[in-house]
């Protein structure tokens, strides 16, 4: 468990630990909800290390979940030209860490005000409060915005602008149900479809030209 990240639910733990001791003398039954709620909030603040390819043409997941587009069209806060959109959307169930798709430091970072619409509707990429990232290297610049959802109200960052990435290393995470997304050039080989389920860090989406 890292412990970076579990500190994001430091204050959470903390009050199903507290629930689960003061009702002990109440309810045994109560309790034991309150100590299964403090080790679900563990189990979703897992962040296990990865297994990250390290051919530099390859691009992956920036995020765990299920794919659920994949579309073309333009990317107008920082790329300003037409692009490959690769959608994820990451259940309660799913590791909720972001991370670098590939080696490139930071030029850009935005946070933008929104709805918390249900994270799998078509116009949450348009309508919810986002923070859109750009990583860049010698080769190519890719987008990565990561969404919040009906239940994600929180977008926590942790890499700065001017910062180094290795592909695979954590910029971030969305607390509960969300979306990232990643904006693809149109001459990467997209690896992935509609329905499959991706590790962020891990799983290949797509590979870029020699």
């Amino acid at each position: 468990m890292r412990v970076q990240t579990l500190l994001e639910a430091r204050w959470i733990l903390a009050l199903f630990a507290l629930l689960a001791t003061a009702t002990l003398f109440v309810s045994a039954w109560l309790s034991l909800l309150f100590f299964l709620l403090f080790l679900c909030t563990v189990a979703f603040f897992r962040d296990p290390e990865r297994m990250v390819p390290a051919d530099p043409n390859l691009v992956v997941a920036a995020a765990d979940g299920t794919v659920m587009d994949i579309v073309e069209l333009d990317e107008s806060q920082v790329l300003k030209t037409r692009t490959r959109r690769v959608g994820i959307f990451l259940s309660i169930f799913d590791v909720h860490t972001n991370r670098a798709p590939i080696d490139g430091r930071v030029i850009y970072r935005q946070h933008r005000e929104g709805l918390c619409l249900d994270a799998r509707r078509a116009d949450c990429s348009e309508k919810n409060e986002s923070m859109t990232w750009a990583f860049q290297n010698s080769r190519i610049t890719i987008v990565v915005r990561q969404i919040t959802g009906a239940i994600a109200r929180r977008i926590v960052t942790w890499a700065q602008i001017g910062d180094e990435l290795k592909k695979g290393e954590r910029f971030g995470m969305i607390r509960f149900g969300s979306r990232t997304e990643l904006y693809l050039p149109l001459n990467a080989e997209v690896l992935v479809k509609t329905g499959d389920h991706v590790l962020g860090g891990s799983t290949i989406i797509a590979r870029l030209p020699d």
